[in-house]
């Protein structure tokens, strides 16, 4: 009985899944290391690495296939089974899945226009037919979307009709600041510098803090605007810091907080 057991057609499969599987694991760590993906690209969540992380996500998914394919086949030879005969058929074959998987290719097609055409890469923030949050995913058939509150939408990549990249560019943030008239421009200036040196130092921060000017002046206050240019999503975020290191700059100069402090004139859709 165990002899009956212990033949290839028994333990065949086990092994040409552990072979599958390492071989599969070899071209994966080959794949990042000839495209030179880098652990750092993603601690700044750059371009070109969320660019390279996409496709090679792409490239691990016809790699999967393609030694899915074979794995079969070899079982299939393994138990007598004629396999020139599968091959042979596999251009007929061919013509009646394309047909019964048309979607599937148009998937698959509009994948690849959105990788190469630049429209959005893994990791961007991404309005989608509508919904809004960080691409998780791009895939051969599906993009993931995560939105801010963990909700996930899964669509079809042939059936995206629009989108809105928030990534591409950094995200610009207006705010107005409402000081007492008996605080200078001078002494505001310099406030506004030792804030920006401790803003500067965060990576959603991406350029200094510019103050554009007074954009109103009422009796007893001025009201001044500031410009500060922010990754995507972080627009909530830098502002709370920003008002935590500016009520600091206040007490430390001794200076009344007006009622009114500053007021995100952006409308910001996400947290």
């Amino acid at each position: 009985m165990l002899e009956n057991i212990l033949t290839p057609k028994v333990y065949g499969p086990f092994i040409g899944l552990l072979v599958a599987y390492l071989f599969y694991k070899f071209l994966s760590k080959l794949v990042d290391k000839v495209l030179k993906i880098k652990e750092n690209g993603k601690k700044h969540s750059n371009v070109q690495y969320r660019k390279e992380k996409t496709i090679i996500n792409l490239i691990k998914s016809i790699i999967k296939y393609i030694i899915a394919i074979i794995f079969i086949l070899v079982i299939l030879k393994v138990n007598g089974v004629d396999t020139t005969g599968i091959i042979a058929s596999l251009g007929i074959v061919g013509g009646v899945i394309g047909l019964a998987f048309q979607d599937t290719i148009k998937n698959l097609l509009a994948s690849l226009i959105i990788i190469f055409d630049n429209h959005y890469m893994q990791g961007d923030v991404v309005t989608i037919n509508g919904f809004r949050g960080e691409v998780i995913e791009l895939g051969f058939q599906t993009t993931k979307i995560k939105s801010y509150n963990g909700e996930v939408m899964i669509v079809n990549n042939s059936m995206i009709t629009s989108v809105i990249n928030h990534s591409m560019y950094p995200n610009v943030m207006y705010l107005e600041l409402t000081m007492a008239n008996n605080i200078s421009l001078d002494e505001l200036k310099k406030i506004i510098s030792n804030v920006n040196q401790k803003m500067k130092k965060l990576k959603e921060v991406k350029k200094d803090i510019e103050l554009l000017g007074i954009e109103s002046i009422d009796t007893n206050k001025y009201i001044y605007q500031v410009m500060i240019e922010v990754t995507s999503e972080s627009q909530f975020k830098i502002n709370r810091v920003f008002m935590e290191y500016l009520k600091a700059e206040y007490e430390k100069l001794n200076i009344k907080i007006p009622p009114e402090v500053i007021e995100v004139k952006k409308d910001i859709n996400s947290k």
